[in-house]
């Protein structure tokens, strides 16, 4: 079965023939080979590009390394990445004329001198370059830097609520209980019953994620990092920082690990996709706060599988799904924060920071969003909206609900709407 990933396509038909290279990015399997050397390779047959001007090579495949000479057993005894003379020799074999020929090329990362070998196939005209990659030498703040700012990245995420409802057979209420609980890595999803489903998660976070993170950056405590996990799994969507975290290994692991140890493997975990950091926005200052952050999963099923399905908040899991969803769209998404003074019952001013959990700017759109998971009475929408109420400005505000409602304006023009049809309707924010 074959889930559309049509919002992806479409970000790489726009990007044809820019003269950049495009680079998919994200965490692994979340569906960047499979839209790369599935849906886009047919997207271009059926636009008329001839076979033999789509070449596709996989660096992790031992069948296209061997074509080239290269072994990947002993790629991996050596510590090294696949000859780019090698590589380079094959794809001249391949160009048999001027016309225009499409590279698609899959875990980039594992050839030595990538980025000169393909800043070099940026000189050629009739050559359109893709590649896809997992991990941080091909982050979005590197790109400008390894491809002397000719890279273009698109960013993929796990399967967002739309896209995993179009294989889930069930309505859209039982739908997201099973995407918050199982997330939306595409063969997970694709996996029948839920003993299947959780040990995949679990094989992922063991044989793939964990193991990528600590061989690449040569990790030596695991049991630290994985301790690390652990913690942040338990507390989606809370403030914290190193040093907060440090504290925490204290009291509970009685660990002396050190806040530079734990930024680091923050660096890591975020660098490989599995976690994201929303940064503090001072709303009315206009500033940014360095610290503390909230830290989201990039999957929900990875966070559930990591504290054994235990801890299922679905008021954090909602935060953490309104999040991701943001992201896929194209936002910026970062905590606001209002600093307001008010009296208190003697008369004394004290300072307050009132929080909006998101702050989402997309060019000159912004909208303020608050994941509020009921409504019950008007004492918690007063609550839920007093931060709003402080922001004078004009841009949008939005209480995203789990209640069963339909859209609506209240009478100072913030906008209700329930997480199904913000997830399922882009445009239900803009009516």
């Amino acid at each position: 079965m074959e889930i559309r990933r049509d919002l992806y396509l479409s970000r790489l038909i726009k990007r044809k023939n820019n003269g950049l290279i495009k680079v998919i990015t994200g965490i692994r399997r979340c569906g960047k080979s499979y839209l790369l050397n599935n849906i886009f390779y047919h997207h271009l047959l059926e636009s008329g590009v001839d076979e033999e001007h789509i070449i596709r090579f996989a660096f992790d495949s031992g069948d296209d390394l061997h074509m080239i000479g290269e072994n990947l057993i002993q790629m991996e005894k050596e510590k090294r990445g696949a000859d780019p003379e090698k590589f380079m020799a094959y794809i001249r074999s391949k160009l048999i004329d001027n016309g225009m020929y499409y590279l698609l090329l899959d875990e980039i990362q594992m050839l030595d001198c990538f980025e000169a070998v393909l800043n070099g196939y940026l000189r050629k005209t009739n050559m359109d370059v893709y590649v896809t990659g997992s991990n941080a030498r091909l982050l979005s703040k590197d790109i400008a830097t390894e491809f002397a700012g000719r890279g273009d990245e698109i960013h993929m995420q796990p399967l967002s609520f739309a896209e995993f409802m179009t294989v889930y057979n069930g309505d859209r209420y039982t739908g997201l209980s099973e995407y918050m609980l199982y997330g939306g890595i595409p063969t997970v999803v694709l996996k029948e019953g839920r003993e299947e489903k959780a040990a995949a998660l679990q094989n992922l976070f063991s044989e793939i994620y964990i193991r990528d993170i600590t061989r690449r950056c040569k990790v030596r405590n695991i049991g630290e990092l994985e301790d690390l996990l652990n913690i942040l799994s338990s507390s989606i969507g809370s403030l914290t920082n190193p040093e907060k975290l440090k504290n925490t290994f204290r009291s509970v692991k009685k660990s002396r690990i050190t806040s530079a140890t734990i930024k680091k493997y923050l660096d890591y975990l975020e660098d490989s996709f599995l976690i994201a950091a929303a940064n503090r926005y001072d709303i009315r200052g206009r500033s940014y706060i360095e610290s503390p952050k909230k830290y989201y999963f990039s999957d929900l099923g990875l966070r559930n599988a990591r504290i054994n399905f235990r801890q299922l908040e679905e008021t954090h899991s909602m935060e953490n799904v309104i999040y991701n969803e943001l992201l896929m769209r194209g936002y910026s998404v970062d905590v606001g924060v209002v600093q307001i003074a008010e009296r208190d019952q003697n008369d004394n001013v004290v300072r307050r920071q009132l929080e909006v959990d998101f702050v989402c700017n997309l060019g000159s759109s912004r909208y303020y969003i608050q994941s509020a998971y009921s409504l019950p009475d008007e004492e918690k929408r007063a609550q839920e909206i007093r931060p709003f109420r402080k922001i004078d400005d004009s841009f949008r505000k939005i209480i995203i609900t789990k209640d069963i409602i339909q859209p609506y304006y209240d009478d100072y023009g913030i906008l209700t709407v329930n997480i199904y049809d913000f997830l399922l309707d882009p445009q239900v924010i803009e009516k």
